[in-house]
């Protein structure tokens, strides 16, 4: 097959999409109650399509939760232009050259989560071009991952619901339950993780999450209370950025720690491991910028003997899980489904990872309705 490279192609138009998914129901989690946020209402989404001069494409995304959006849309307007004339094919190059050109911003958070969408959009066209999908490109281990539900968990479900959600997500082939936790009644968490595992029984994956709403000592009594209970493991139980309290945390108690997802780069991803803060790594790909740098999270990952959950977003990390060495949990979530004409499969509590080219998605009507800004630079062939 020719390459990009020997054929002389080149990025010749990029279209950037600010889109607005609204949820059925506000969400809340222990932020929420704990009033370091306001529910979330909706998901602000920059889908990123590029297109070469040989007419070949990729689709991308980044998103963001409760603000932020205009923000990415407009750093990715602004450092778009870079793109053209490019060759599609140096990712890792065009990466670093979008860094450089948003600079001043800084090498992490909104910066590089603008720069996401379009690393995705050119490893999916890679991909496409050589009619594989995105894990076959990178190297798959596996052809399906264990999958997690947690959806069903959030803290605005009454007990009595809860388990319903568990039941059926069950019932629906989904291997795996994560609660959120992390009330200022510490009890009424205690109350909802030992319903629900009476209801499902011991042997059912069951997760829980405080999204970081413990300091050290409620940490501490709460990693020791929740032992019992068998977890997978316990998610950001302290602030996001307290390597030393997650690390002292993982090396107390039998039951694993997970974080990671709030971290915004690779370097902050490898800060963690040198601590050995986590157990499991949550790495998010269009949060740390796209699947260029998620690829070098993981690759420290597995030096360090980790394991992996990354965070959200499943449509993109089914593929990324199932390239990963060891065994991986992948979450789901089926909020971003309305936005793709296609739909992953689940069964046997697992995730199957599509077979179409690259990522295997298409956006949908609904994502264009949605859509409230465009944005484009060069000139489609």
């Amino acid at each position: 097959m020719t390459t990009a490279s020997a054929s002389g192609d080149s990025i010749a138009w990029v279209r950037l999409s600010s889109c607005y998914l609204p949820l059925a129901n506000p969400i809340s989690d222990a932020k929420v109650l704990t009033g370091r946020q306001k529910p979330m209402t909706e998901i602000a989404m920059l889908f990123a399509e590029i297109e070469t001069k040989d007419g070949h494409r990729g689709l991308g995304f980044s998103y963001s939760k409760r603000a932020g959006g205009p923000g990415q849309f407009a750093h990715a307007k602004e450092i778009a232009p870079a793109l053209i004339g490019e060759d599609p094919s140096d990712i890792s190059k065009l990466w670093t050259k979008l860094s450089w050109a948003g600079a001043s911003v800084g090498r992490s958070g909104m910066a590089v989560q603008a720069i996401g969408a379009f690393d995705v959009a050119l490893y999916d066209l890679k991909a496409r071009r050589a009619g594989l999908s995105l894990s076959k490109l990178l190297g798959s281990q596996r052809d399906s991952v264990r999958c997690y539900n947690t959806s069903g968990g959030f803290l605005h479900t009454p007990i009595e619901q809860l388990v319903v959600n568990a039941g059926a997500s069950i019932a629906r082939g989904i291997g795996g339950i994560k609660l959120k936790v992390g009330q200022p009644d510490r009890a009424l968490d205690i109350r909802r993780v030992e319903t629900v595992r009476k209801h499902l029984g011991d042997h059912v994956p069951i997760m829980v999450d405080a999204n970081q709403q413990w300091d050290r000592p409620t940490a501490q009594r709460m990693c020791r209370v929740f032992e019992e209970f068998d977890l997978v493991w316990i998610e950001e139980p302290l602030d996001a950025y307290d390597f030393e309290g997650h690390a002292a945390l993982a090396a107390a108690f039998d039951t694993p720690i997970a974080t990671g997802e709030m971290l915004t780069s690779a370097a902050e991803h490898g800060e963690l491991i040198r601590h050995r803060a986590a157990d499991y790594l949550m790495p998010d790909a269009p949060r740390v910028g796209g699947i260029t740098p998620f690829l070098k999270i993981a690759a420290q990952a597995e030096h360090a003997g980790l394991s992996l959950g990354p965070h959200f977003a499943m449509e993109l990390h089914v593929h990324l899980g199932a390239v990963y060495a060891s065994e991986p949990w992948v979450e789901h979530f089926d909020w971003l489904e309305p936005l793709f004409n296609e739909r992953l499969e689940i069964k046997d509590g697992r995730m199957l990872v599509p077979t179409r080219p690259g990522l295997g998605l298409s956006l949908s009507e609904q994502a264009r309705a949605w859509t409230r800004e465009t944005a484009e630079t060069g000139k489609r062939p």
